[in-house]
């Protein structure tokens, strides 16, 4: 089942898209989208459509400057400050709240964790750095998530590929020759279908183990 809540913020409104497990949650997954898109991205898409029957309630959060329409997102304080906002309402289905995003989401989940008391962060497509400036890491954010961490990282992606993420708690899966979308090129040996499958079935082994 699904259902779409609209969540005041101090920014404005947020707005949240359930996908609601099948029979008893266990886990509520809270993924944000990125600063050039919104919740229509594939890999938030696909774990949407796969997640809930594991026991894991999906839910899409739009930030409140996605909701107003407008186009460009505003400065990383800003995108926490509407996440921390509309935090209570992620939490009030009961079962813990693990937060997550894409790209810029992905960012404000690991900033925030901490202090929200996120049960875990699932990170995917984390911007290690900006394209071609690897000299401006940004491994202190998601070192610092301070809770459980999974990052699903293409393996082509310009704002930083598997191999240069450092050392740490967190998990990494890589996905083959996935772009920081996760979309793989028509020539690559693995279809977007079977790349968007590592990313289901990533996940939903690793939210079974944070239960377990």
């Amino acid at each position: 089942m699904t259902t779409t809540e609209t969540v005041p913020t101090g920014l404005g409104d947020a707005r949240i898209t359930w996908y609601a497990a099948d029979g008893a949650a266990r886990l509520v997954l809270a993924l944000g989208h990125g600063a050039g898109g919104g919740v229509e991205a594939r890999d938030l898409r696909a774990l949407a459509a796969a997640l809930p029957a594991t026991g894991v309630t999906v839910a899409l959060v739009e930030q409140p400057w996605r909701v107003a329409g407008k186009k460009l997102a505003p400065a990383p304080k800003r995108l926490d400050e509407g996440w921390r906002d509309l935090w209570p309402a992620l939490c009030a289905a009961g079962p813990p709240v693990v937060a997550g995003g894409r790209s810029a989401g992905a960012r404000v989940a690991c900033r925030t964790a901490r202090e929200l008391g996120a049960h875990a962060v699932l990170a995917l497509s984390f911007p290690l750095h900006p394209p071609g400036k690897p000299e401006s890491s940004r491994a202190d954010e998601l070192l610092g998530a301070g809770v459980p961490t999974l990052v699903v990282q293409g393996g082509n992606d310009p704002f930083g590929r598997p191999e240069e993420f450092p050392a740490g708690e967190h998990e990494l899966v890589g996905v083959p020759f996935g772009d920081h979308g996760f979309a793989v090129p028509k020539r690559a040996p693995v279809t977007q279908e079977q790349a968007l499958e590592v990313i289901t079935g990533a996940v939903a082994a690793w939210t079974r183990a944070l239960r377990e």
